[in-house]
């Protein structure tokens, strides 16, 4: 009875052992993507192929990397796994943003237009469940989507079919950065919740004849709970990812509106603040340091990175809005 007791509890040490240095590979995150990845292949400059191309990489890279996408799995270790997921659908919700800014603004020359069938099919498979994995599954429906903007892609790239077009024109860029905005500020303000923060009501500051549906208190209590501060902290992790792999391709495609509007730079500071996010984080856990303690505060530093990678996005607006 001690023999077979002592073995069942040597299998479940190596098994054990093994999930974890499983669970250890699959959390390894994916590189950015290297501006070389976006090009065309035959060489000559496609408007709308490198935004394109990042969309469909980005995807890609989710669906292949180590493990696989493991969001909807419900088998240990990846069940057990919570930063990779996290990951993933900050990466994912990036996504989600600029495909529905391809079929709304970039594909159409102005309101009255067609949106594009490929481009509004494969939004609509993005928008499934991230952690689905009945009939159909997150994966099968994504991977679905990577096919449609393929095809989207190359029917930009054929000259002979003007059924599909890319507009890199700066109201149509300026549409998706504002988009932006609004995810690097939600980020930006979860990512500050670590410490817990009084937080003053500003909902309807500037507008004295604002209204809001319910009364809410002049100020609130903002902390965000132990156990979900490393799944912020990841999930905002992938998400610069994800934008980072897209603001590299929107400098090639909107270069010449750029130039005109001599938003290079500001382009370039959008691209190194995000670059920062992805610095290899070497302590085992998230740490969570108060104020200025003797312990980092890994929430806070990502905080930073991300609030000035908005306000230069801000800066970006401004720029593309001047004649």
């Amino acid at each position: 009875m001690q023999f077979t007791r002592n073995k069942v509890l040597s299998i479940a040490a190596i098994a054990g052992l093994i999930g974890y240095a499983v669970s250890v590979w699959w959390s390894i995150e994916p590189d950015p993507i290297e501006p070389e990845a976006l090009q065309n292949e035959q060489g000559r400059l496609i408007v709308g192929y490198a935004t394109t191309q990042s969309l469909i990489v980005t995807m890609e890279t989710l669906l292949d990397k180590p493990g696989g996408w493991l969001s909807n799995d419900m088998m240990p270790p990846s069940v057990l796994m919570d930063n990779m997921p996290a990951f993933e659908f900050g990466a994912l919700e990036q996504a989600r943003d600029l495909a529905l800014v391809m079929r709304k603004e970039f594909s159409r020359s102005q309101s009255q237009s067609a949106a594009d069938t490929d481009l509004s099919a494969a939004h609509s498979k993005l928008n499934i469940e991230h952690t689905s994995w009945l009939v159909p599954s997150a994966e099968s429906e994504y991977t679905d989507a990577i096919k449609l903007f393929k095809l989207y892609q190359a029917r930009i790239s054929d000259s002979d079919n003007p059924s599909a077009q890319f507009y890199a024109r700066a109201d149509n860029l300026n549409e998706w950065l504002k988009e932006v905005q609004k995810r690097l500020g939600s980020i930006s303000q979860r990512l500050s919740a670590s410490v817990g923060q009084d937080r003053l009501n500003t909902d309807l500051a500037g507008d004295t004849a604002a209204r809001q549906s319910t009364p809410s208190a002049m100020s609130d209590e903002i902390k965000t709970s132990w156990w979900k501060i490393d799944d912020v902290f990841y999930e905002s992790r992938g998400s610069a990812w994800a934008l980072l792999n897209f603001m590299r391709a929107v400098e090639v495609d909107f270069a010449d509106v750029l130039e005109k509007k001599n938003a290079e730079v500001s382009l370039r500071q959008i691209i190194r603040e995000l670059e920062a996010t992805q610095q290899t984080v070497w302590s085992p856990m998230v740490l969570n340091g108060d104020g200025f303690g003797l312990v980092a505060n890994h929430s806070l530093v990502m905080a930073n990175y991300i609030s000035r990678a908005n306000a230069a996005v801000i800066d970006l607006t401004n720029l593309l809005s001047q004649g």
